[in-house]
This record gives C-alpha cells, sequence and structure tokens, in this order.
C-alpha cells in the first residue's frame, strides 16, 4: 500500500517514527532522494522536509484501516 504524507517538519517526521516503531510490520518513506525505514529517525530527518513523500507498506502487512487510523495525520489524499 502507498499512500501520499505530508511532513510540515521535524516535530512531524518525530511524531511519525514514534508512530512507525509501535507497528509490528515495515514501515518505508520513499522521497524523491531516496527511501528510508520509518522506524529510523534519522533516516525519516534526511526526508521530512521534502514534497511528494510516499509511505510504503507491504499490501499482506495490515489493513487500509489500520494505516489511515494511526498515520492518518499525515495521508494526503
Amino acid at each position: 500500500m502507498v499512500f501520499n504524507i505530508k511532513l510540515t517538519g521535524p516535530d512531524d517526521a518525530q511524531k511519525l517514527n514514534r508512530i512507525a516503531e509501535k507497528c509490528p510490520f515495515d514501515v518505508w518513506l520513499h522521497g524523491k532522494s531516496g527511501q528510508a525505514d520509518a522506524k529510523s529517525a534519522l533516516g525519516l530527518m534526511l526526508l521530512a522536509l521534502e514534497s511528494d513523500l510516499k509511505l510504503v507498506v507491504e499490501d499482506d502487512a495490515t489493513d487500509e484501516k489500520t494505516i489511515r487510523k494511526e498515520f492518518g495525520a499525515y495521508i494526503v489524499d
């Protein structure tokens, strides 16, 4: 599953990181300059200020409703 997201700065990146750390599945953040494990604070900081970010989760890891519940504050449709 791929979701377009928006982070407005380092504080959002830290909050997203804390949410991702609690997930029992892999969560990735993809941007123009590469990708980072959303459970890695350093990786998130490298991508946090980019536009066109995507949150990526394996399709069989969980359901869309769970992702929208956990990361809904950052998902843009």
